[in-house]
């Protein structure tokens, strides 16, 4: 059997992997999974999180938005609204970011139909920051 597999992560923007990789982990919506050469066929929808792929030894943190994911024994494929590697997100602006959405949480209520998309915007934020922290320091 083959030691690798096909790792592909679509966005609206393009593509951001196309690799052969040695496993993938990843955050399905019913719970994170992780991904090996030969992998059973699967289709799941993804939750704000952060994956990771393995490529030579080496591993490489993404932060992903929702999405769907089709894996095949040969091949995995991302469809996600962004996908963002650990060392192109700007901490900075992602801390920003958490600080602006917490503070806007707290003058809604939990009724409001803007709660539920200030709750993802504040995922995402958390997700970007964790993700940011683990990219390799030049």
């Amino acid at each position: 059997m083959d030691k690798v597999f096909l790792l592909e992560i679509v966005t609206p923007y393009g593509l951001v992997v196309s690799s052969k990789v040695e496993e993938a982990y990843i955050p399905g919506r019913q719970g994170d999974f992780g991904v090996l050469p030969g992998h059973a066929p699967l289709l799941t929808s993804l939750r704000i999180g952060e994956m990771h792929y393995r490529r030579e030894k080496e591993v490489h943190y993404l932060a992903i938005n929702q999405g769907f994911a089709e894996v095949t024994p040969v091949k995995t494929t991302i469809l996600t609204d962004t996908a963002e590697p650990a060392g192109e997100i700007d901490l900075k602006r992602a801390e920003s970011a958490k600080g602006r959405t917490e503070e806007k949480l707290k003058t809604l209520l939990k009724d409001d139909p803007a709660y539920v998309q200030e709750i993802d915007a504040l995922e995402r934020a958390k997700v970007r920051i964790r993700v940011a922290e683990k990219a390799p320091r030049e």
